[in-house]
């Protein structure tokens, strides 16, 4: 058995994992690296990357059918199912050399590719290695949840994780799961020429403000996605070529079947227990600064955590650890902050307090500022007129705001930048932005804050009257 001394030991080569072990062994600590299974984590291998690039693909495909409103005949797309699965692989492939292990070992971290498992509080074991820390990282992510429905066991289902994998395209693909990857998968798929179906047992897209929601399942409903809300599946058959839902509202066939009703976090391997670190089926249980509340020697970076499942949150939270383990500062995760996105068309994204959530909190003191798309000029030159924006202000700040719409999750940004820095609305309303861009629909929802206090205002009538009349 191998013995290792290290300053930092970290579990998991995921976002959260690989952006501590960079910044770490960079700025001088000795580090550990542990990864069982793929660098790069769920994000690269299976999740973000793989998914974003087949909607890639399903976009053009769409865009070729649909191009009469601007004047482009319309085109049956010729759409080969493997060879947009290798595109997916391709881009897999040129992102992988950044979260290498070649790459990781130049920089100086110590990569051992086992899983690893804590035998003490003070040590970790992984493979024919026992490697003692002054500092240990679990970063080891979340998998698909796979519920036990009856049948399901006697059926071929996909997930994420190898839906990239399917190379003979889906005749009728059933999705249970109507949240953002369930969704995402269905458009993509129905894109590309697939029939779909999505089952979900509450509300599709139920974690998003309702009136954002509603437009952006009215859109996939239009493009011919079948979404049957309120419909737990309850048993599950299959003669081999065809796949059954059964649901109260009735049966659904298909030819494949994909899971994604949710995530469980990655920490049955970890012995936790051994490691005296409280958990719950969320993951580890620390504090605002990411710390075990049972032994100080270890932290928690992204899913395991126990808050929101991004990858920009597992690479917001190394920056969080980097400051507190490498120079013993106070350092404390916010959430108030993080974005987050969907990436259906139109796209949805969402920063801070929902409508809702800003009501319960603020009452009558927060205002909900909107704006539609149909008054952008540029997203009505380009026909991407559907979509809203809706910010919740207090006081003359942001403390959320929610969009649907062509670009939204790049749009949400702004808001991300404003809540962040506690900036007033007024830096958005001062802000000049080039014409005609999608980016303006942030400055009109500023601008529409301002707008009645203005225009609407008797004291700013009578200041302009009095002025008007004296000036020579």
């Amino acid at each position: 058995m191998n013995r290792i001394k290290t300053d930092i030991c970290i579990i998991g080569g995921g976002s959260g994992g690989l952006s501590i072990a960079a910044g770490a062994v960079q700025m001088g600590a000795k580090v550990v690296l542990l990864e069982g299974h793929k660098m790069g984590g769920d994000c690269l291998n299976y999740g973000c990357v793989p998914s974003k690039a087949l909607i890639a693909s399903a976009k053009k495909a769409y865009a070729m059918s649909h191009g009469g409103e601007l004047g482009v005949a319309d085109a049956k797309a010729k759409v080969d199912y493997a060879a947009a699965k290798d595109h997916v692989a391709n881009v897999i492939a040129t992102i992988e050399p950044h979260d290498s292990v070649e790459r990781f070992e130049g920089l100086g971290v110590k990569v051992i590719e086992e899983f690893g498992r804590f035998i003490s509080k003070t040590e970790v074991q992984a493979g024919d290695t026992i490697i003692e820390a002054r500092r240990f990282v679990v970063s080891t992510g979340s998998a698909p949840f796979v519920p036990p429905i009856p049948g399901l066991e006697n059926v071929t289902y996909y997930t994420n994780e190898n839906i990239f994998d399917l190379r003979e395209q889906p005749k009728h693909l059933i999705v249970i799961g109507g949240g953002p990857i369930g969704l995402e998968m269905a458009q993509a798929h129905a894109r590309l020429g697939s029939k779909v179906t999505v089952i979900e047992g509450m509300k599709a897209l139920g974690k998003d403000d309702p009136e954002l929601a509603a437009i952006a399942l009215y859109n996939l409903r239009a493009e011919g996605i079948e979404i049957v809300e309120e419909a737990q599946a309850e048993k599950i058959s299959g003669d081999g070529k065809t796949i059954t839902v059964h649901t109260p509202k009735g049966d659904f066939s298909g030819s494949h079947l994909l899971m994604a009703v949710g995530r469980k976090v990655n920490i049955d391997k970890l012995d936790l227990d051994k490691g005296g670190i409280a958990h719950d089926r969320r993951g580890l249980k620390v504090g605002p600064n990411l710390r075990s509340v049972t032994n100080k020697r270890v932290y928690a970076a992204g899913d395991v955590a126990g808050g929101l499942q991004f990858t920009h949150v597992a690479g917001y939270h190394a920056g969080v650890l980097i400051r507190s383990i490498l120079f013993g500062l106070p350092s404390k995760q916010r959430t108030d902050h993080i974005p987050w996105a969907t990436y259906i068309d139109p796209e949805m994204a969402h920063v801070g307090l929902t409508e809702v959530d800003a009501r319960k909190k603020y009452g009558g003191n927060v205002e909900v500022v909107r704006f539609n798309y149909d008054g952008n000029d540029r997203a009505i030159a380009e026909r991407k007129s559907t979509g809203l924006i809706k910010v919740m202000v207090v006081k003359g700040r942001p403390v959320g705001a929610s969009i649907v719409g062509h670009l939204a999750g790049e749009l949400i940004g702004m808001w991300a930048m404003a809540i962040a820095n506690n900036m007033k609305m007024s830096a958005i309303a001062n802000t000049v932005l080039p014409y005609p861009t999608i980016s303006e629909v942030n400055k009109r929802a500023a601008g529409a804050y301002f707008s009645p206090k203005l225009f609407e205002s008797d004291r700013v009538k009578s200041i302009v009257g009095f002025v008007q009349r004296r000036l020579p």
